[in-house]
């Protein structure tokens, strides 16, 4: 999908960099307080561009927006990891870089992901979002997000509480 100098596409190895970049932004804003801090520096540290290079060339379904050329965002989608709720597929992570939040670039990044979840057979899909994460709660339930399950997510030596929503086909 692309609209003059925005564009969703899949990710190639040469943005493995700047997802990486994205990542690193975003989960500090997004979790600060939420995850336990060293906890929360060990799993942005895994996460650099060799580890989005693998990820890319094992083919996983990973999308970047870009704004003028520039990766802003990413998603990645793929089969749902969590069987026993009604949903064939998930969107595993939506992420955009702080400046970029809340001016609709999210909006068309969940599309594309959505899109592409149904380019691979999966009609209806989930979100997981920490509990305490109210700026996801707030994005999914204006996307038409149903909250689905409640769960935990093992951090460190906590167990944070995540809470589910839920897409239905169509």
């Amino acid at each position: 999908m692309r609209l003059g100098q925005i564009g969703v596409r899949r990710a190639s190895a040469s943005d493995a960099a700047a997802i990486a970049s994205v990542h690193d932004e975003a989960w500090r804003l997004a979790y600060r307080g939420i995850i336990p801090g060293a906890n929360l520096e060990r799993m942005v540290a895994r996460r650099g561009p060799a580890w989005w290079l693998r990820a890319i060339e094992r083919r996983a379904a990973v999308l970047v927006i870009e704004v003028g050329g520039a990766v802003c965002g990413y998603a990645t989608v793929g089969p749902s990891r969590m069987r026993m709720l009604p949903f064939a597929g998930e969107i595993y992570e939506l992420y955009l870089k702080p400046e970029y939040q809340g001016l609709g670039f999210g909006r068309l990044l969940f599309e594309a992901a959505r899109e592409e979840l149904k380019r691979c057979g999966f009609k209806s899909f989930s979100v997981r979002a920490l509990s305490e994460n109210d700026a996801a709660h707030g994005f999914y339930r204006r996307m038409g997000g149903k909250l689905a399950a409640e769960t935990g997510e093992r951090v460190g030596d906590k167990t944070l509480p995540v809470v589910v929503f839920g897409w239905n086909g169509g």
